[in-house]
């Protein structure tokens, strides 16, 4: 592609690593409960999607898998527990604040986590400051990733026709809402939740290059 107007980033998992922690916490008291998934499977259905989404592909599961619904408080028991291990334990991913400042572009958060909890997690790893006011949540749009809702919200929102954009995304959901969107995909497989398989599976959902860390993004955008 030609050189961007705009960058938009997703932020779990690509700036914060906060998925390899929700991965965890999740799949373990999904266990708990009878609902058992190999990680990759588990990243390949739920990686990406709203909390709304979430729960809705769960309800699905674990009404065709257990036949019945979950224990009412486990939405509740996962929320507490991720806010928990963010809070004592989220960092940025390794090189993404000295990335993100050799990109001379505007740029923007377009995630499927919930409002509140996405500011949070960017003021946790002190990157908010770099994309504030341009923090763009699923909460704000009728359809959540792997719609392009979320990120058609943030180009207009930026002033950027979304085929001058860039998205960098890590998971296939993402992909599939940017490439919907219209934008140019960058997969990150940074992430440390990411495993040998998801570099390929980035690229088949669309990405046009994966990027295996900040610092080969931050050689990129030097040359924007």
């Amino acid at each position: 592609m030609r050189n961007p107007a705009a960058v938009i980033f997703d932020c779990d998992g690509v700036l914060v690593d906060s998925e390899v922690l929700a991965i965890e916490v999740e799949i373990g008291l999904l266990a708990r409960q009878g609902l058992v998934y190999e990680r990759p499977d588990y990243m390949a259905r739920f990686l990406g999607l709203s909390p709304a989404a979430g729960r809705a592909a769960l309800k699905v599961d674990a009404m065709a898998r257990l036949g019945r619904r979950l224990d009412d408080d486990f939405h509740l028991e996962v929320h507490e527990t991720l806010h928990h291990a963010c809070r004592s334990h989220l960092t940025e991913i390794a090189g993404c604040g000295a990335a993100l400042a050799r990109l001379g572009l505007p740029k923007a958060v377009a995630s499927s986590s919930g409002a509140a909890f996405l500011r949070e997690k960017l003021r946790l790893t002190g990157l908010l400051d770099a994309f504030d006011p341009h923090v763009y949540s699923a909460d704000l749009v009728a359809r959540a990733k792997p719609h392009p809702d979320i990120f058609l919200h943030a180009a207009e929102r930026l002033g950027v026709d979304p085929a001058d954009c860039l998205a960098i995304e890590d998971s296939v959901n993402g992909v599939t809402s940017a490439r919907a969107a219209g934008m140019t995909v960058w997969g990150f497989s940074g992430g440390g939740h990411m495993d040998a398989g998801s570099a390929a599976r980035l690229a088949e959902a669309g990405a046009d290059t994966v990027i295996g860390s900040w610092a080969e993004a931050g050689r990129r955008f030097a040359s924007f």
